[in-house]
């Protein structure tokens, strides 16, 4: 009888403590969550190249899955082709037998496609839909038949230029969203805006009405001005978190030369702050073609200080 009542007294602890959040699923959660840009400059990176703490949540993103012809036309321009997205990424060295490699080997890794960017070739990448039912349709089989392909897990969105509206642009990007997660074609997905007054409308109408579909907010902190200081980075944090609220917002940095905080310059004294005040959302990096020249230093140290308790 004694035996019985452990057993019995055992099993109610577990379930108190799945059911209080406990277990496993409290822990992952507790996780850090770091992110990184790669492959749109074609400077040969690997995913093996780039270091990745098994103590974190690491996010590849594949950039970009841009909505163009694969090839210029004839005056040398790309043209549009209404959702039939193409992966205009470095394809040989971020192949799908790549990602298939890199997820064996580090099981914390999760993979996504991220749409539009500044440019392909020299032209702005634009959202410029012909008609927002067939955009949205032609972008679920397009985008649906890659992340097939290259095994992914996740989506994101980084359209910087605009030939619509932002009711168009939330309609179509919220439907495209709602409907690849409907599917189970993604489990994640995350929007990229910065502190411009066009690229904040469009994302905001989208965030309005399409907000609860979306995981992460990548903002781009590094298009603000090159000398930002660490309290101007976290006023920045707190107006965007605002701007998006209910969303977590994911903080960043770049590699390439371009503004914001630097790391050199406070930035993970900065994530220090908002980690204490449990604001922390996660890290990400623009970009992995930037950083192999110096051995990915500033990865290892967001990582870093994402793991640590």
């Amino acid at each position: 009888m004694a035996a019985f009542i452990s057993f019995q007294m055992l099993g109610l602890l577990l379930a108190l403590l799945l059911t209080t959040g406990g277990g496993g699923a409290e822990a992952a959660q507790r996780r850090g969550l770091f992110r990184e840009y790669i492959g749109a400059e074609f400077k040969g990176v690997k995913f093996s190249d780039v270091p990745i703490n098994p103590s974190v949540d690491f996010h590849f993103i594949l950039s970009f899955a841009i909505d163009y012809t694969p090839t210029a036309s004839s005056n040398g321009q790309y043209l549009p082709t209404n959702g039939r997205f193409t992966a205009f990424w470095d394809t040989a060295n971020l192949s799908p037998s790549a990602v298939l490699s890199a997820k064996s080997l580090h099981p914390n890794a999760r993979f996504a496609l991220s749409l539009g960017g500044d440019t392909v070739g020299s032209q702005p990448a634009y959202f410029s839909p012909v008609n927002a039912d067939s955009w949205v349709a032609n972008a679920v089989d397009s985008l649906s038949s890659i992340i097939s392909r290259y095994h992914l897990d996740g989506l994101d969105v980084d359209y910087e230029h605009f030939q619509a509206e932002p009711p168009v642009f939330a309609d179509c990007i919220g439907r495209l969203v709602a409907e690849l997660k409907r599917r189970r074609v993604i489990s994640f997905a995350s929007i990229a805006p910065f502190d411009d007054p066009t690229v904040q409308s469009h994302y905001m109408e989208l965030w309005s009405r399409h907000g609860a579909a979306f995981d992460y907010v990548n903002f781009q902190f590094y298009a603000y001005a090159r000398g930002t200081t660490v309290d101007q980075f976290l006023a920045h944090f707190h107006e965007q978190s605002r701007n998006y609220a209910g969303g977590k917002v994911v903080v960043s940095f770049s590699t390439d030369g371009s503004g914001g905080l630097k790391p050199a310059d406070g930035f993970f004294r900065a994530c220090e702050e908002l980690k204490k005040a449990n604001e922390l959302n996660g890290i990400f990096v623009w970009s992995a073609d930037d950083s192999k020249k110096d051995g990915f230093i500033y990865e290892q140290q967001a990582q870093a200080l994402l793991a640590a308790a």
